[in-house]
């Protein structure tokens, strides 16, 4: 059975935790909501990484991910009226990027390549030569909402280019995507007082 494309979309999104560099990470928050009246949490009704009405394996474990971070900061799980809920989403998006060949001497000393010192040429069509490359990039949000006022107070985004051929991602992974992206979180339980995130 084909896998569905959102739930394709989110599972590829994650793999950007595996990058050799790393995702880009970023995070903001809304500077009027009263943070040190949330000391509760749970997941929305309906995540935006589950399909057809049931939780995916993935929204499992996006689940417990950010049920430990959520702890680790002394927010307590309940499913009767929580104070936050937690939402995720994900997309990926098609790019290009074009690598041009500068160059390779003529500029001593500025340019990079001068360390070749003109001892000797590039190969032919070496110089002003283009490369264009064709991949994917994902991005995985995880949004935090006041269930009372029903707005989103925080958001934390990973995105990072993704291996198309990498399957559904391990609990590892996730953990780790996960981490990453509450290390921007600057609250604590019941603490309205914001602690700057490393960056």
């Amino acid at each position: 059975m084909a896998v569905p494309s959102v739930v394709r979309a989110v599972l590829l999104a994650l793999v950007v935790a595996g990058c050799a560099t790393g995702p880009t990470i970023r995070s903001d928050y809304d500077t009027s909501a009263d943070f040190a009246a949330y000391r509760s949490f749970g997941f929305a009704e309906k995540l935006g990484t589950d399909v057809a009405g049931y939780a995916s394996l993935l929204t499992q474990r996006l689940k417990e991910a950010v049920s430990r971070e959520m702890a680790a900061r002394g927010y307590e799980y309940t499913e009767e009226k929580p104070d936050l809920l937690v939402n995720f989403q994900a997309r990926l998006e098609d790019k290009v990027r074009v690598y041009r060949a500068p160059a390779a001497w003529g500029r001593w000393p500025h340019d990079y390549y001068g360390y070749r010192g003109g001892f000797y040429d590039p190969w032919i069509g070496y110089a002003g030569g283009t490369e264009v490359v064709n991949y994917t990039e994902g991005t995985l949000n995880i949004d935090l909402i006041d269930r009372e006022r029903r707005q989103m107070v925080w958001e934390g985004v990973a995105v990072g280019e993704v291996d198309t051929n990498e399957g559904t991602p391990s609990q590892a992974k996730i953990d780790q995507a996960v981490q990453s992206i509450f290390a921007r979180y600057p609250f604590r339980a019941g603490s309205a007082a914001a602690v700057v995130p490393a960056s």
